[in-house]
Formats: C-alpha cells, sequence, structure tokens
C-alpha cells in the first residue's frame, strides 16, 4: 500500500492502470456515497431530496476550493519532484495545511452569519429554506477536514502514492454511507436527527479523514514533512500553486454557478424537478467520477515527464488514457441508456419523479463520449501547469454556453429544454477543447 511508484521508468498503460486505479475507486467510493445519502433523503422526504440539491452547489464551492489548492499544490509537486527539488515538495505540503485551515475558518464563519441569505440565492423557497438551514449549518463545520483532505490527497498522488489517497477517501466514504442511515432514522442507540443525520455523519466521516490524511503525510516513508517551517506561508510558493490551481477553483465554482441556476430554473417547474435534478447528477456523477479518476491518475505522470522533459512519454501517457476514457464512456452510455428508468427508480418510488429524472438522465449521459476527453485533456492541461488555459476553456462551455442555453431552451421547450442545454454545450465545448488540446500537443512534436 506504501509502495512509490516510479513515474519515469514504468511502462505508460501499467502506470496509468495503477495510478488511476486507486483515484477510480475512490471516486466510486464517493459516488456510492451520494448514492446512499441521496437514497435515504429521498425515503424521508422529496423536500429532504430538494433541500439536499440546493444545498449541492453550495458544497460544490467547498469542493472547489479543496480540489483547486489540491491540484494547485500536486501539480507543482509533482514538477518540483521531476526536476528533483524536493525542498519545493515538502513546501506544498505545509503550505497545504496552512490554507486548508485558513479556509475552513472562513467558510464557518460565512454559513453561521450568512446562511439564509446564501440559500435563498441558491434557489430555496420559504418551504424547504428550513430543511436547507438544518443541514447546511452543521455540514459548514465539516469544511477545514474537507479542504486537508482533498488537498492532501493529490499531494500523495504527486508523490506516487494513490493507494494511500484511496484509502482516505474509501474511509470518509464508508464511514459517512454507516453513519447516515444511523442518525437520519435513529437506529438503535442513534437519535433521529433527519436531515441534520447526513450532515453530522459527513461531519465525522470527513474529520477521520483529515487524521488519516495527517498521519500518512507524517509517515516515515513519505516526502513531504509536516513541519513548523514549512507552514509559513511565502508568497512565491503561492502563487506557484495558484498560477494551477485558481483556474481550478473558477471552473468548480462555474459547475456551482450552473448548478444554481438550474435550482431557479427548476423551481418554476416544482420541487420534483429539482429532487430529479439531484438524481441525475448522482447517477451521471458515477461515471464522471470513473472518468475524473483516470485523469487524476494522469495527471502527475503529465507534471512529472513535463519536469524531467520526457514529452514522448508525456504524449504517450496522454493517448493511453484518452483510449481508457473511451472505452468507459461506450458502456457507461449502453449500460445507463437501457436501464435508466430502472436505476432511477431506486431512488424513488414516485411514478411522476421516475419520469422526470429518467428523460433527464437520458439526455445527459447521450454525450458521455464527449465528456470523456474532455475531462483527460482538462486534466492533461493541470499536469502541465495551464490551468488558465483549463479556465478559459471550461468557462467557455459552462457559463458562456450553458447557462445562456439553458435559460432560452427551458423557456422555449419547457423542462425537456432544461435537460437539453447540457448535451448541446458539452458537444460545442468538446470542439474548443479538442482544438486547444491538439495544438497543445503539438508543442511536443519532434521532442524526446
Amino acid at each position: 500500500m506504501n509502495k512509490r511508484l516510479d513515474l519515469a521508468k514504468e511502462a505508460i498503460l501499467p502506470l496509468i492502470v495503477k495510478m488511476s486505479w486507486p483515484s477510480i475507486i475512490a471516486m466510486l467510493a464517493i459516488s456510492l456515497y451520494n448514492f446512499i445519502d441521496t437514497f435515504w433523503l429521498a425515503r424521508l422526504s422529496s423536500q429532504a431530496l430538494a433541500a439536499l440539491t440546493i444545498c449541492f452547489p453550495i458544497q460544490m464551492i467547498f469542493a472547489a476550493v479543496g480540489i483547486g489548492t489540491g491540484i494547485g499544490a500536486g501539480s507543482f509537486a509533482a514538477r518540483m519532484f521531476g526536476a528533483g527539488k524536493l525542498l519545493q515538495a515538502k513546501q506544498a505540503a505545509g503550505h497545504m495545511f496552512t490554507l486548508s485551515l485558513f479556509f475552513g475558518i472562513f467558510m464557518i464563519m460565512a454559513i453561521l452569519f450568512s446562511h439564509d441569505g446564501i440559500l435563498r440565492l441558491f434557489g430555496a423557497d420559504e418551504q424547504i429554506l428550513p430543511l436547507c438551514r438544518d443541514y447546511l449549518i452543521i455540514i459548514g463545520f465539516s469544511s477545514p477536514f474537507l479542504f486537508f483532505t482533498m488537498m492532501s490527497n493529490n499531494l500523495l498522488r504527486a508523490e506516487g502514492r494513490p493507494l494511500l489517497s484511496m484509502w482516505v477517501v474509501l474511509i470518509s466514504s464508508f464511514l459517512s454511507a454507516i453513519l447516515d442511515p444511523l442518525l437520519i432514522f435513529g437506529v438503535g442507540p442513534f437519535p433521529r436527527l433527519g436531515i441534520k443525520g447526513a450532515a453530522l455523519a459527513a461531519v465525522i466521516a470527513q474529520f477521520a479523514a483529515s487524521i488519516f490524511s495527517i498521519y500518512f503525510m507524517l509517515l516515515k516513508s513519505s516526502i513531504y514533512e509536516l513541519k513548523w517551517k514549512y507552514l509559513i506561508p511565502r508568497i512565491r510558493i503561492i502563487k506557484s500553486i495558484y498560477s494551477t490551481g485558481f483556474p481550478s477553483i473558477v471552473i468548480n465554482l462555474a459547475v456551482s454557478l450552473v448548478l444554481i441556476f438550474y435550482n431557479h430554473t427548476l423551481s418554476h417547474f416544482g420541487s420534483l424537478a429539482i429532487a430529479a435534478l439531484g438524481i441525475c447528477f448522482r447517477v451521471n456523477g458515477l461515471v464522471t467520477m470513473i472518468l475524473f479518476g483516470i485523469g487524476f491518475g494522469l495527471m502527475p505522470i503529465v507534471g512529472y515527464s513535463a519536469g524531467a522533459k520526457l514529452y514522448g512519454r508525456l504524449k504517450e501517457s496522454v493517448f493511453v488514457a484518452l483510449k481508457i476514457a473511451l472505452a468507459t464512456a461506450v458502456i457507461s452510455t449502453f449500460v445507463l441508456e437501457v436501464y435508466a428508468e430502472a436505476i432511477v427508480g431506486i431512488f424513488s418510488n414516485d411514478p411522476a419523479l421516475t419520469a422526470i429524472a429518467t428523460e433527464a438522465l437520458r439526455f445527459y449521459v447521450s454525450v458521455l463520449i464527449f465528456t470523456a476527453p474532455m475531462i483527460i485533456f482538462i486534466n492533461m492541461f493541470m499536469g502541465l501547469g495551464k490551468g488558465t488555459l483549463a479556465m478559459v476553456l471550461l468557462f467557455f462551455r459552462d457559463v458562456l454556453l450553458l447557462i445562456p442555453l439553458l435559460i432560452v431552451l427551458s423557456a422555449w421547450l419547457g423542462l425537456s429544454g432544461a435537460w437539453l442545454a447540457l448535451p448541446i454545450a458539452n458537444i460545442i465545448g468538446f470542439f474548443a477543447i479538442l482544438f486547444q488540446a491538439k495544438k497543445e500537443l503539438r508543442r511536443f512534436d519532434g521532442k524526446s
């Protein structure tokens, strides 16, 4: 479990598999938790599921900061490892700890003092506002632990230890999945807390994951050291982290913005439409999590190869990852299109909700063959330290394309138009990203 992979010498296909499968397992564990969370809250009430969907963009903001900072630190560390500069890699780990504490405290304060205003802005109406409030206030206390876990996972992968990263996520996801029904419905000695129980389960799970992250990073076999001298903020290191990480934050914030627009748009069609969106995002997210796992496995290989000037190896790793991702997308599209109604039925006994969510799911999975290469190329850009390029491309897709399409098509075609907006934006966005990826890869032609 603690063996470090040789990013410079191992054969590409086995290396990508070894780097990716722990990330895939970790991403699937997150999806499993989301499935279970959605399943139990749907059993509680459709209003509880709608409240969870309203709060999801806020959780995406947490994730945006954690993932973005982690990607920036991980990309920086991987490039430093490739260049043989271990001190700078250790400094990245120290800065990650300091930044997670800072952002965590900031998020807690913002939620405690502005929760109702935030929730109304994100689409909550008076009917579900109390449920949203109950969930958000508690979940806010998980933010420091969530930030630290997300950031440390990227650093562990950059060090060539994807298995450790996987175990951290597995611990968090499975602990939360076990606690969910116990705290929501009050099984045995546990109190019945309803939607508060789902939030409390997440806080406990993220705290446990952060403890394990610290333990793994303090192992003697780890290159990283969490010493006080590395915790002191240095402008040069922070700038290097966010030159890649800040664009990733903006990318994920754009996703949150899209979800806010979706919630507001769907509120005109009723709470069932919002609940259907929650189901659809969980199911579709199962596949995209696998694709992101492949991308996360690719990223440190690209970063290391670029730092070591192994450009032929860099290009080969991208092409191999593309083949794996496309095969995954084709198989997933077939399964989800054929069994969409049965899968949605796992979460809903309401025929009306099942019909709405099934239609949405079939729209979304129809373009997975375009989504797969987009995810691979975006992670390639991140590994190369070109986060700004990735940010611009995804901002174009998510904000300049998707939001106007959502507004226009929902007004023109009703609820079906709202579901159709995302596939159209993904297809157009794919060609824009493909153009830039080919341009980037051509820079390495003729180089060893």
